[in-house]
């Protein structure tokens, strides 16, 4: 592959996952209000990772070795069976925006578990300060102890119970992109494949012992819900979860870990515009705050 290809690829890649994945947040919102956020997630993955798999074993006419195999759904335990599914069980108790935003510290992730287990190299001095914003940030907009807010609002419109939901999600996201690349694992559209139907498998196990109460949702449910697993397959899984994939095993991880202070706005913004979420000053403070912190994050860590 030419530089000016793979450079052309990397900027379609990165504006794909910019973009997109901003707009899942909204689509799973969308689909939870119907069926419960696990039983989404396997009925969004079977279908895309049947497709994926197929198209890969088409296209790339390779047969992975077993060991490919265990790799791949390895990572596909991590970035769709807790990471994703993770995050469509917190929209829909959280605004789509909000969780968004907390997903916006995964550089943090990153950062820390490289440091620790794969590259063991210090983060600098700015990667840290902006390691510090960040959670500021978040602190700021989710106000658990109500430090911000005045009295009158103490009663919170949603839970933060999925907080450490989505910390366990997001550590597991982190681990399984640093992995992938370091892991023997099939040809791109092969290993995506599996990893999908690997993160479908553990959501159904998890909605057979958390949600059977709900599964005859899927009866009932209406013409919005099904464009809205229809769009996550398409876009969010087959277009997004692809050119992620790509990024991971071709641009380095600072470069890679960007698109999580652009997704916010785009969630923010969908999620008030279509789903009527509340826009606070709070909110809108906190997440400037949060976006600086990963900028210096990112910033820093691209110095190393």
């Amino acid at each position: 592959m030419t530089t000016s290809s793979k450079k052309t690829k990397l900027i379609v890649a990165l504006g794909l996952v910019y973009i997109i994945w901003g707009s899942t947040y909204l689509g799973m919102k969308i689909g939870t209000e119907t069926v419960p956020p696990f039983l989404l997630s396997a009925m969004r993955f079977i279908l895309s990772g049947t497709i994926m798999l197929s198209f890969g074993l088409w296209r790339e006419k390779e047969i992975p070795t077993r060991k490919q195999w265990l790799n791949a759904a390895l990572v596909g335990l991590l970035l769709i069976g807790m990471g994703n599914s993770g995050v469509a069980l917190a929209v829909k108790y959280m605004p789509s925006g909000l969780v968004a935003l907390f997903i916006a510290a995964l550089p943090a992730w990153f950062i820390a578990l490289d440091w620790a287990f794969f590259s063991k190299e210090r983060p600098k001095p700015l990667t840290l300060w902006g390691l510090v914003l960040g959670f500021v940030g978040l602190f700021y907009i989710f106000d658990p102890f109500h430090l911000f807010s005045p009295a009158t609002n103490a009663v919170r419109a949603y839970p933060l119970w999925p907080i450490p939901v989505l910390t366990v999600g997001s550590i597991a996201w982190a681990l399984g992109s640093l992995l992938s690349p370091r892991l023997d694992t099939p040809k791109q559209f092969t290993s995506s494949g599996i990893q999908m139907l690997a993160g479908m498998v553990s959501s159904i196990i998890l909605s057979y012992f958390l949600e059977r109460n709900d599964w005859h949702t899927v009866e009932t449910m209406t013409v919005r819900a099904w464009s809205a697993i229809i769009y996550l397959v398409i876009f969010g899984s087959l277009i997004g979860y692809t050119a992620y994939s790509w990024l991971v095993n071709n641009a380095p991880a600072h470069l890679t870990s960007t698109y999580a202070y652009v997704n916010p706005v785009v969630a923010i913004f969908l999620g008030w515009l279509v789903v009527d979420e509340v826009l606070t000053w709070q909110s809108v403070i906190g997440s400037v705050i949060v976006i600086g912190g990963v900028v210096l994050m990112t910033i820093g860590n691209k110095k190393h």
